[in-house]
């Protein structure tokens, strides 16, 4: 399929709306960046193909080229249906504003954002994607990502969603994630130690040496 994909746009033709239907979710993850790239924004408004498998390459340039697509029906209702299946490329900041249109995203949806994306939300705006579908947070939060983004959160904002979500940072605690480092030699720490024990006198001698001057 990928062979065939490539000769037909090494001879010129264009990855048009009916191109991409023939292709279809199947085999759209075979895409490469060059060949999605030659994808025009409006041949999607015609095109039924869903990315969620997709590398995430993929996904994000589908999803830039999705929002161009469906730019001119973005505050009527058809447009959550329109963008949902390309959601796994969307940036935070396109999150948010959804999170504000009653859209009742499907939490399966939400466990398939871009992972840098979901971490980047609050309880407040995952209460706002999921609307009439919060209670079902519960049944995922076991699974990531989303127990990851559970972890991040306040425990008395998830207990505000009052659907039965625990894990959360507990007050007065912070969830810090230690960057490992390597164990410095004893040949080094012997060097910060003499250099730590000598500082005073090196001060002094400073100080006596500024004065005299």
């Amino acid at each position: 399929a990928s062979a065939m994909i490539k000769r037909y746009v090494d001879l010129g033709n264009a990855l048009n709306a009916t191109a991409l239907n023939a292709i279809g979710t199947k085999y759209v993850c075979l895409l490469n960046a060059t060949e999605l790239n030659m994808i025009d924004s409006s041949s999607l408004k015609l095109a039924s193909l869903n990315p969620s498998a997709c590398s995430q390459l993929t996904k994000d340039i589908l999803y830039a080229k999705a929002k161009r697509a469906f730019s001119d029906q973005h505050y009527l209702p058809a447009y959550y249906e329109l963008i949902e299946p390309y959601l796994g490329g969307a940036p935070g900041v396109d999150l948010r504003a959804l999170s504000k249109d009653n859209v009742n995203m499907q939490v399966s949806t939400l466990a398939k954002l871009r992972r840098d994306s979901l971490m980047s939300l609050t309880v407040a705006e995952v209460q706002g994607l999921l609307g009439r579908n919060l209670g079902d947070l519960e049944k995922w939060q076991n699974k990531s990502p989303i127990r990851e983004w559970v972890q991040m959160q306040k425990q008395s904002e998830l207990d505000k969603l009052h659907v039965g979500l625990t894990g959360g940072t507990q007050e007065g605690y912070m969830n810090i994630v230690t960057p490992k480092y390597e164990s410095p030699s004893s040949a080094s720490l012997g060097t910060v130690a003499m250099t730590l024990h000598l500082l005073p006198a090196l001060l002094i001698s400073f100080l006596m040496m500024s004065v005299l001057s």
